[in-house]
């Protein structure tokens, strides 16, 4: 394409996440897409700057500084940082951050940038952005941080937050080298409640062992080891926690936290103490106070100014907080439109600019007024598509997905109006002849947004297609149709003219999915031709496998009535219809001049097809041959979007790049990089008119693109012929447009209330007639919201048709009316003919189909209920084998129960699963291996025994004492030879064998059991089965007796016969059963053959006849017939006694004598009988009885049985605890570990870190001492140097020499002020130096020189000052560079230690857990079986504490308490002796010493005697016979000498006057010369700080020396000292050895010892 030059961005427009940051006092800048935008606060001019890289990560810009700085959107991402106003790169930094960073900040006091990556390396950098070093880095905690802000008062502290927690970083310098510690913010609940950090508490509270043993930390009991015991919190003291929103650094480095919850906090930032300044309000009631109130939210920015923060948040109130301690004001607020995401100060702290989250950008300038103004009104939120107003060519539409319809002029970009739809748009077509626009929604609709008031969009009209979204929207170039398509296959043709009303003309049905739609419009032929891209896959619809051209005749679609059918389907007459195949799929598709290009998703490319002149049908497809293929983007899908002009093709993808080609070559292309393929790329493009403007918006970076296309020289031709087809085409349609457009203005605003256009006759045509299709429109209107113009459609045709055969329906309801009363006679009178008569009540039914009918439908339905009813069936009884097969068949005993005959008494067994062949085998394995033990055990006491020469005592065979084992076990058949000893479990092998063993044990008893349980249980069967015999033959004798009682038959329960709850019994389904005809049939056959036999077995049988007539059935007369035997009275015994004859007589005496004999024998027969049933009660009561005291005994073992088992099993449990702990202290053991290796580490690093810096240290002091010795050289080289000057004037030099200016010290007065323009903290050497030079010029100035000396000599002069000034400059620099190197190692030494002391802890507590280890393993808990009356400890109310008692035999108690009351009472006698003759020696000494003091006394009394001198006084005192002579002379004395010293005192108080007055006169003199000396204080206070610092690093130096060399001593002492001790060691092993060996000598072995 070798006309084309290249594409330049004009303007862009749009914000991607609302961060504004000032870059200079009047200047801001947010990202846009692949751009960054500066607007101008005062003149609203806009510049831009296009990412280097491939989109806009994170973002930053420091006003202060006026720079700016943004990452990548990459794999390995940089970060650019820029200047402004030039916009040059500065530098590239290009950090180890994989995906990209989450937050850039920029230091306002010095040329430093801190960074966070985001995952998978989450790390925090730090870098000098002029050099492009990195200075240091720190891993982060594995969350992405939200945002960065250094300290303006101290660049090495650093905030950073991300949703849940909040870090300050502190970064340390020794000299070039950087490290930066975190600390993190303990942030209060989510109350607001400050909660205290818990301390670090030992694992063990005591050092005494508990009931449960040793206490373990909670990490230790879970079982965790490493970074998760450390880290493991239980879930039950997590609080949640305040999630922080926002952080701004005060003038004090305290750092403001606002939080989502609404809470304002304050860090002081070296002690990370949390103070609470301000909670939500959660009043239920609010009043006008409580409104402007802070709420969940408010905090959502934050920002400083004057002392002052400044907050907003969600609810839309900008504050004025004033904090004054921990009291918060808040003294001003504003009311915001909105709710705000961001607020920021300019660097002067004028002008505060507030960003809305819908994308507003407003101004307030708080020190001026409080009026606050919309400067930007971008709007939030991604575009759904561009497209140019072909009626006026300066400006173009956007839509997006929220409805936001904006038009922004093309020349700058400015919003020329916009209007909010407040739906969800899909589509965006713009009419080429009139001036308005047709927006697809989501829900199905098509609106009409009339634009011919620019500044006031209206809606106008709104028609429901679909009930899908409106994919697609296509006018013709001749503006005659609008086309619309969607997902669901039809295609809408409009009339896209405002005069028609935008009627409906009809629809088509594509032959899939539709894709995308394009459309030619020829001119000369009035034929529109549309382009159909369908997929006739069931997938997610994004490529299209067929082509379909549709050829529409305007002519006849517009003037023709009949062109639709009644449902508003295009006819075949007035639609051409073409389909077409293609090789592959294609995700765009454009329709030029016989040509058809598209795009393929699969192979990336570009591709042309030529169009077919022979003439296809919709029927039979045509396979198109690829013509040309062209490379494509590198990411797809792609869209095509071809000129006006039909000349050049534009594409864009996910890549976010923009090409043209020419549609003849398609090779060579231009291409520009719009949007980043990392936000999905390029959404939608469009051609302005004249094919030279192309607007493109992103997909998801919400961002708006207009560049323009640059012709060579060779291609202003084609320029020319663009420019000139985009006129012709205005001029063309200018009188349509001009016409339409008047018709659109004036109609109405559509009511989104009443759903209908109040529009009526304003729409006539010239015939003054409202089109039928307005009619329809009018009438879709009033139909509900969910039905669309095609229901509306379907409905009016059915009302049509109810209306035309609405009298053909009246006539066939009234025929059925007749018919239905004349069958209702007939089967009233079918009811009254007799049976044979009647007809069954389904022949009256006429509608036989529909019968038919509805018993297939009830068969289907009985169908799917059975077949319902088998599946539940199915599950059901899969459910019960599942629960038989574990629950009963698994069981080798299986659980019932014995109950007693006369009681409740139950007595239940041990269901027992059997065990499988691996418990079996390894409880012979601990069995084989406990046999082995034992027995070497036994071989190792014999030869002990051998040795000692000692016989083995015969009781060391029996068994031990069912106290010490713990249960009753082996007195219940629960014996096993192997178990251990409860004394001698202390290893985790032996404890788990022992629980193996003991689950044998149980098992053994509850087998044990369930013999003797089986053994009842058989009984109780024969005792039942006797008493059922027993039971029969009293019934007999009952029947004989004619007794009707009723007899106690016992039978089975349920719990005695588990195994009936497997079965059903006919007898429990209370419902009939239902039979198939199947089963009906053959249990029809079964009954006729019961039948028959029964008839078969009553056939005739005359042997059993005669026998019943002649012998009353039987051959034998029984002894149990005798009650039933009758004497036959004889036939004459009817006739008169006198008639009788002799024989007669004879035969009646015969049968009286007889009948007597026979009742004699029936009344013996039946006492025999009572006899007999009675026995038979009695025994049967008896043996029940007997069964039931069985059952009793039994119930006694069943409940030892259980003592027993859950003695075993309380074993178990112990053992099982006991293993559990020990995995504690294991587990304990082992972070222990892992942690002190852990240490160790650390403190290696930081030793060889320590050792690396100490060198550092040192080769700087060694620097700076060189420095400083070549300072004081410049000093005392000055007179050489001016060796040539005058010495009255070489002073006056040298003063003026020392002199510095002044202005140096008012500069640093000032730095404190962050908002000072140019007064910056931190600030470079260089800065410094600069300041001190400019200073030095005035100084330099030829005023200051004095009097006489030469210029020559004063530049000298002026020079060497300089020098001396740069030196002293470079001596305080490297002073203040060492002393913070000195804090740094400071700092790491301290580390050092720190980690040596955490070293020392860990080892000291990983001993005492490996003690307390060794001591629980030694300090068994053992299970004791005691009978009462048998504990020595008296009972009390008090329960014993056994915690620190052992467990000894009762003998030796007994024999050591007798020995010791035998050695009590010797003991006593020795000492009542030992007292009485103490009595008497301490009589004595109290004599003795009594006696010596007395003679002592006597002594110093004659000595004192002798000694005595006697004075004069004395002899007077002695001689004179009264006191008042003495007292005369004592008062003469004492008057004398007060008179003396008054004298004396006067003479003294005159020389102090005297004084005084000299003292006076002096004072005067000294205050003079200290005025004096103030004039030079001034200039002595520098040279003082100067010399002070010399000194101190001077004797900073002496005295390492000297501490070295002490050190050293120290040393050299301590070898000495552990030589020493190391002799010492090693004579005391060789000293505990002797002991050890002669104590074995001497004393016998403790295995020895046999306690009975």
């Amino acid at each position: 394409m070798d006309v084309l030059g290249n594409l330049e961005v004009r303007w862009v427009q749009g914000i991607n996440n609302g961060t504004f940051r000032f870059v200079d006092k009047k200047t801001t800048c947010y990202t846009c897409g692949n751009f960054v935008v500066f607007l101008n606060m005062e003149t609203k001019s806009k510049k831009t700057l296009q990412s280097p890289g491939s989109g806009i990560g994170a973002f930053t810009a420091s006003g202060h500084r006026k720079c700016l700085a943004f990452s990548d959107l990459k794999l390995y991402p940089s970060i650019f940082v820029y200047n402004f106003p030039e916009l040059e790169q500065m530098c590239e930094l290009k950090a180890t951050a994989k995906l990209g960073y989450t937050a850039l900040a920029l230091c306002d006091t010095g040329p430093y940038l801190v960074c966070a990556s985001s995952m998978p390396d989450h790390t925090i950098s730090l870098w000098n952005w002029e050099s492009s070093t990195p200075l240091c880095n720190h891993p982060l905690f594995r969350e992405d941080v939200t945002a960065l802000v250094f300290n303006p008062m101290n660049w090495c502290q650093i905030g950073a937050i991300n949703v849940r927690s909040l870090t300050i970083w502190n970064v340390e310098r020794c000299d070039n080298y950087h490290l930066m510690k975190p600390s993190a913010v303990d942030l209060p609940t989510a109350d607001g409640s400050v909660t205290e950090c818990k301390a670090n508490l030992s694992y063990m509270l005591s050092r005494k062992l508990t009931h449960l043993g040793p206490q373990m930390p909670i990490s230790a009991i879970a079982g965790l080891s490493g970074d998760r015991a450390d880290d493991f919190v239980p879930l039950k003291e997590i609080n949640p926690k305040l999630c922080p929103s926002a952080i701004c650094w005060s003038t004090s480095s305290d750092l403001y936290v606002g939080s989502r919850e609404g809470f304002l906090l304050c860090v002081n930032s070296d002690t990370l103490l949390v103070s609470v300044l301000c909670k939500p309000q959660t009043e239920s009631n609010p009043t006008d106070e409580s409104k402007t109130s802070p709420q969940e939210g408010s905090f959502q920015s934050l920002v400083l100014q004057d002392c002052n923060i400044f907050a907003a948040g969600m609810e839309g109130i900008l504050r004025n907080i004033q904090i004054k301690g921990n009291k918060l004001e808040v003294v001003q607020t504003w009311a915001l439109d909105e709710a705000a995401s961001t607020i920021c100060f300019s660097p002067g702290g004028e002008t505060l600019l507030i960003v809305s989250t819908t994308g507003c950008v407003y101004r307030l300038k708080p020190l001026v007024n409080d009026r606050i103004v919309k400067v930007l009104d971008v709007l939030c939120g991604d575009f759904v598509a561009v497209a140019p107003l072909y009626t006026d060519r300066s400006i173009c539409l956007s839509v997006r997905e929220a409805g936001d319809v904006q038009l922004w002029a093309l020349d700058d970009g400015l919003c020329m109006g916009s209007i909010s739809l407040q739906i969800h748009v899909t589509s965006l077509a713009c009419c080429p002849i009139a001036q308005y626009v047709v927006v697809g929604t989501g829900t199905g609709d098509v609106l009409f947004v009339e634009m011919t008031t620019k500044q006031n969009p209206r809606l106008v009209h709104r028609v429901h297609l679909y009930h899908v979204p409106v994919d697609h929207l296509v006018f013709d170039q001749g503006g005659n149709f609008l086309i619309t398509g969607a997902s669901d296959a039809r295609i809408f043709v409009l009339n896209a003219r405002p005069s028609k009303g935008f009627e409906i003309i009809g629809w088509i049905e594509a032959p899939g999915a539709i894709v995308n739609l394009s459309t030619q419009y020829l001119m000369e032929s009035k034929q529109v031709k549309v382009l159909v891209l369908c997929s006739k896959t069931e997938r997610e619809i994004k490529e299209g496998n067929v082509l379909v051209l549709l050829t529409l005749l305007v002519q006849q679609l517009t003037d023709s009535p009949g062109s639709v059918d009644v449902y508003g389907r295009l006819c075949k007459d007035v639609l051409h219809s073409c389909l077409y195949e293609i090789p592959h799929t294609l995700c765009s598709c454009v329709l030029a001049i016989n040509k058809i290009f598209g795009y393929c998703q699969q192979r990336k490319a570009l591709q042309s097809f030529c169009i077919p002149e022979n003439e296809a049908n919709a029927h039979e497809a045509v396979q198109l041959i690829l013509e040309k293929e062209a490379g494509g983007h590198l990411l797809s899908p792609a869209f095509l979007q071809l000129s006006p002009h039909q000349t050049w093709l534009a594409t864009v993808g996910r890549d976010g790049l923009l090409r043209i080609c020419d549609v003849s070559t398609m090779d060579r292309c231009v291409q520009l990089q719009c949007h980043s393929c990392w936000q999905g790329g390029v959404g939608s493009v469009c051609f302005t008119p004249d094919s030279q403007t192309l607007i493109t918006s992103g997909l998801r970076d919400g961002s708006l693109v207009c560049s323009r296309l640059r012709l060579k020289l060779s291609g202003a031709g084609k320029a020319n012929a663009a420019t000139q087809n985009a006129q012709l085409v205005a001029d063309s349609f200018e009188s349509v447009v001009s016409s339409e457009n008047t018709v659109l203005s004036e109609m109405t605003s559509w009511d989104p209330q009443t759903q209908s256009l109040t529009r009526c006759s304003s729409f006539h045509t010239g015939e003054g007639k409202m089109s039928h299709e307005a009619e329809q429109v009018e009438n879709y209107f009033v139909s509900p919201a969910s039905s669309t113009w095609l229901d509306g459609k379907l409905d009016a045709v059915l009302q049509e048709e109810t209306q035309q055969y609405a009298e053909t329906k009246k006539t066939l309801r009234k025929n059925i009316k007749v018919l239905r009363d004349t069958i209702k006679a007939m089967m009233q009178e079918n009811e009254s003919l007799p049976d044979m008569e009647k007809l069954e009540h389904q022949e009256f039914n006429l509608d036989v189909e529909e019968q038919q009918k509805m018993q297939l439908e009830g068969k289907q339905e009985v169908t799917r209920v059975r077949k319902e009813i088998e599946m539940e069936n199915l599950a059901k009884c899969y459910q019960r084998e599942i629960l038989k097969k574990e629950c009963w068949d698994s069981m080798q005993v299986k659980g019932k129960a014995i109950k007693a005959f006369h009681s409740e008494n139950e007595v239940k067994n041990y269901p027992m699963k059997e065990r499988t062949e691996k418990e079996l085998e390894e409880l012979q394995r601990i069995e084989t291996m406990r046999q082995i033990e034992q027995e070497n055990s036994h071989l190792q006491e014999m030869i002990l025994n051998a040795i000692s020469g000692e016989e083995e005592d015969a009781e060391d065979g029996e068994s031990e004492s069912p106290a010490l084992t713990g249960s009753l076990s082996a007195l219940y058949g629960g014996v096993n030879p192997s178990l251990y000893s409860q004394f001698n479990l202390h290893i985790r092998e032996q404890k788990i064998n022992q629980i193996t063993l003991l689950k044998d044990v149980i098992y053994k008893v509850k087998s044990t059991f369930n013999k003797e349980f089986e053994a009842v249980y058989m009984q109780k069967e024969q005792e039942i089965h006797r008493l059922r015999e027993k039971n029969k033959r009293i019934s007999e004798i009952m029947t004989e007796l004619d007794l009707s009682e009723t007899l106690w038959e016992p039978s089975l329960t349920d719990n005695e016969c588990p195994e009936r709850a497997l079965t059903v019994t006919d007898s429990e389904i209370k419902v009939e059963k239902y039979l198939t005809p199947e089963q009906k049939e053959i249990e029809e056959h079964l009954r006729e053959e019961d039948e028959r036999q029964r008839l078969a077995a009553k056939s005739d049988n005359m042997r059993d006849q005669a026998l019943g007539v002649m012998m009353g059935g039987v051959l034998e007369l029984k002894k149990e017939d005798v009650l039933r035997v009758e004497v036959t009275q004889p036939e004459f015994i009817s006739k008169p006694e006198m008639q009788w004859t002799e024989e007669e007589r004879k035969s009646f005496k015969e049968f009286e004598k007889k009948a007597k004999e026979l009742s004699e024998e029936k009344e013996k027969y039946r006492k025999t009988l009572e006899s007999e049933m009675k026995k038979l009660l009695t025994s049967v009561k008896e043996a029940t009885q007997m069964f039931d005291e069985k059952l009793a005994k039994l119930f006694e073992r069943k409940v030892k049985s259980e003592m027993v088992t859950y003695q075993e099993e309380l074993k178990i449990a112990n053992l099982v605890h006991s293993i559990q702990t020990e995995e504690e202290i294991l587990s304990r053991e082992k972070q222990l570990s892992l942690k002190l290796e852990k240490a160790r580490i650390v403190k290696n690093e930081i030793g060889e870190e320590l050792k690396k810096h100490r060198e550092t240290v040192d080769e700087f002091r060694e620097e700076y001492d060189n420095t400083v010795t070549e300072d004081k050289l410049l000093d005392k080289g000055f007179r050489k140097e001016f060796f040539d000057v005058p010495g009255h004037i070489i002073d006056q030099l040298y003063k003026l020499y020392k002199r510095r200016p002044r202005a140096q010290r008012i500069k640093t007065q000032t730095e404190n002020n962050q908002f000072k323009e140019g007064v910056l903290l931190g600030t470079a050497p260089s800065d410094g130096l600069s300041l001190m030079m400019k200073a030095m010029e005035e100084l330099d100035a030829p005023e200051n020189m004095p009097e006489g000396l030469d210029p020559f000599v004063w530049e000298r002069f002026c020079l060497a000052r300089r020098v001396k000034v740069e030196s002293e400059q470079k001596v305080k620099l490297k002073a203040l560079t060492l002393a913070e190197m000195h804090a740094f190692l400071q700092r790491r030494t301290d580390e050092d230690e720190k980690a040596q002391l955490e070293i020392k802890n860990l080892i000291d507590e990983l001993n005492s857990i490996c003690e307390e280890k060794m001591r629980f393993r030694l300090d068994s808990m053992v299970q004791i079986v005691l009978q009462q009356g048998q504990v020595e400890v008296e009972a009390g109310d008090f329960i014993a504490d056994y915690t620190n008692a052992l467990l000894i035999h009762r003998k030796v108690i007994e024999d050591l308490n007798s020995t010791i009351r035998a050695l009590g009472d010797q003991k006593i006698t020795s000492m009542v002796e030992c007292k009485d003759f103490r009595k008497g020696i301490i009589q004595q000494e109290w004599d003795h010493r009594r006696m010596r003091m007395q003679l002592e006394d006597l002594s110093n009394k004659a000595r004192d005697i002798q000694t005595l001198r006697i004075t004069q006084e004395i002899q007077d005192h002695l001689n004179e016979t009264g006191n008042d002579n003495r007292a005369s002379k004592q008062l003469a004395t004492l008057e004398t000498t007060f008179d003396l010293q008054k004298t004396t005192h006067r003479k003294k108080v005159e020389a102090c006057k005297k004084q005084i007055k000299h003292l006076d006169r002096q004072g005067v003199q000294m205050q003079e010369k200290n005025a004096a000396l103030d004039l030079k204080v001034a200039d002595m206070e520098i040279t003082v700080g100067e010399q002070r610092n010399i000194y101190e690093a001077v004797a900073m130096g002496e005295k390492q020396e000297t501490e070295a060399e002490k050190n050293y001593q120290d040393i050299i002492l301590r070898k000495k000292l552990l030589n020493i001790a190391g002799a010492q060691s090693e004579e005391i092993l060789i000293l505990r050895a002797e002991v050890e060996r002669l104590r074995k000598k001497n004393f016998p072995s403790l295995s020895q010892l046999n306690y009975n």
